[in-house]
């Protein structure tokens, strides 16, 4: 895998990007909306330092890999309050029942 994203860098640098950029909008994004100028500005940002993740990946370095591993960690997470949410509705409604 290694090999081929180094043999591939323009798609090594699009993965990094989308991955990167799912990252920081589902656990640094704040509620509240951004201008415009700051969207812009944040992206390029981003854009910067994919090229610099790029870099990091191609010297051997497991830049995607470490990204993947995150996002399925934050899918994990995403599973767990899922399962959660629907036991306490499950809970609640018995509850109810019993009444």
């Amino acid at each position: 895998m290694q090999s081929w994203f180094a043999a591939h860098p323009l798609i090594a640098y699009v993965v990094i990007f989308i991955l990167l950029t799912y990252v920081y909008n589902r656990v640094f994004r704040v509620n509240q909306k951004l201008s415009l100028l700051k969207e812009v500005m944040l992206y390029a940002l981003m854009a910067l330092g994919s090229g610099i993740l790029l870099i990091f990946q191609h010297d051997k370095l497991p830049i995607i890999q470490c990204l993947l591993v995150a996002v399925g960690l934050m899918l994990l997470v995403r599973v767990r309050y899922f399962l959660e949410a629907r036991q306490k509705r499950r809970a609640a409604a018995d509850s109810a029942k019993r009444r």
